[in-house]
């Protein structure tokens, strides 16, 4: 039997830069999950992929991804998605340093 359809979100890289992205309810990307278009209908999360997929010139390898409806937008439900979505683990850089040097961290 078929596992049943959970929510998605569409995630890619970005092709020159190589930043996860989502793709928008807008047909654009975004590097903030929350920005992220939440498929809830199987139909046309398949649809939306296709459509997600011909943007060749900005992205690579754009993948459905399970996530939830959060307070502020959709959040991801397995932890590869969630390290996907925070930046690289070895040192501050990309997203993790702008988010330290928004906050008034130090770098």
């Amino acid at each position: 039997m078929p596992r049943a359809f959970t929510p998605k979100v569409i995630t890619a890289n970005a092709l020159l830069e190589g930043d996860v992205i989502y793709f928008t309810a807008k047909d654009n990307w975004s590097r903030d999950l929350t920005e992220a278009e939440l498929l809830t209908d199987e139909a046309h999360a398949q649809l939306r992929l296709l459509e997600a997929s011909q943007h060749v010139s900005e992205v690579v390898g754009a993948y459905l991804a399970d996530a939830v409806a959060g307070e502020n937008g959709p959040e991801p439900t397995h932890f590869r998605e969630e390290f996907r979505r925070t930046g690289p683990s070895n040192y501050f850089h990309g997203k993790q340093a702008d988010a330290a040097n928004q906050d008034g961290q130090a770098v």
